[in-house]
């Protein structure tokens, strides 16, 4: 039994299997300002390139914190063989592989699939191109912040990656398809399922071991032209068996009420509704969704 002062968690849910959430209206009109602004010192760049996965490999260098990041990525970079990798940290499923991301390059591409996944359907919208490339140099940071572990708390961000053909190498930023976040977090003081709206005392016990220990799964997002093709089922298997290694009995999931498409995913890997969350969790339109492992 530990002591420590704790915070209760933010979950981040960038939308699963291609759905589109709606942005508050206080964030619309902070990325418009900043998204004009960027527009007016970027003219001379000319016409904005179609950022998608085949031509990732031109996307800009994202705005990276200079004490804490590499002080450039290597886009030209290419992915490590099969046979480079630990065998327990690898899921092979058809043409591709869902493994740890390793690289920065790797988190920066995965970060572009999840801001891809979150404008599509604004793709017309004047900014769009700027308020993708603000979430993947937010989300890029945020990645690595959420690997290094706070307050207890491993995250591990999983890529779903085209297999390489023979020897050959393919570069990272044209291989990654896929990818999500798995975390292994406790329960706090008196909380049944996470998130719960409990009073948390400032100083409270958690027991890092047993049943308060959980999974959650977030940020799962597909690349646009590889869907439908078992590359969600088969990171969310391997996420799955990366939990119970750690020791956790259950893993959760939000999803969103409309999106049909991850619901009957979710449903036909064994998860269950969680009733106790469904009433606090009205306002966002989300679902919190259970497995036992």
């Amino acid at each position: 039994m530990s002591t420590m002062s704790v915070h209760r968690t933010r979950f981040l849910r960038a939308p699963e299997l291609g759905l589109r959430h709606r942005t508050p209206r206080h964030v619309r009109r902070l990325a418009v300002s900043r998204a004009m602004k960027m527009d007016s010192q970027s003219s001379h760049m000319g016409k904005v390139e179609e950022l998608s996965v085949q031509n990732i490999a031109a996307l800009p260098t994202p705005q990276i914190d200079m004490t804490k990041s590499p002080s450039n990525l290597q886009f030209n970079r290419q992915q490590q063989l099969d046979w480079e990798l630990s065998r327990e940290n690898v899921y092979k499923f058809g043409q591709f592989v869902a493994r740890e991301a390793l690289l920065d390059e790797e988190y920066w591409t995965a970060a572009w699939l999840r801001a891809e996944s979150h404008w599509e359907d604004r793709a017309n919208d004047r900014y769009a191109d700027n308020y993708k490339r603000k979430f993947a140099e937010q989300e890029f940071n945020a990645i690595k912040r959420r690997c290094r572990g706070q307050n207890g708390q491993k995250c591990m961000c999983i890529v779903a990656v085209k297999k390489e053909h023979g020897n050959g190498k393919q570069m990272i930023l044209k291989s990654i398809v896929g990818t999500l976040d798995l975390s292994i977090q406790y329960l706090l003081h008196g909380e049944t399922f996470p998130g719960e709206r409990v009073r948390v005392p400032l100083f409270c016990h958690i027991n890092e071991a047993g049943p308060t220990r959980y999974g959650y799964i977030g940020n799962l997002c597909v690349a646009k032209s590889a869907r439908r093709r078992g590359i969600g089922s088969s990171m969310m298997s391997f996420a799955l068996e990366s939990a119970k290694r750690t020791g956790a009995e259950q893993v959760y999931v939000h999803v969103h009420r409309d999106n049909g498409p991850a619901q009957e995913l979710y449903a036909k890997m064994g998860f269950k509704m969680v009733e106790q969350a469904a009433a606090q969790l009205v306002e966002e339109r989300t679902y919190l969704l259970c497995l036992e492992i």
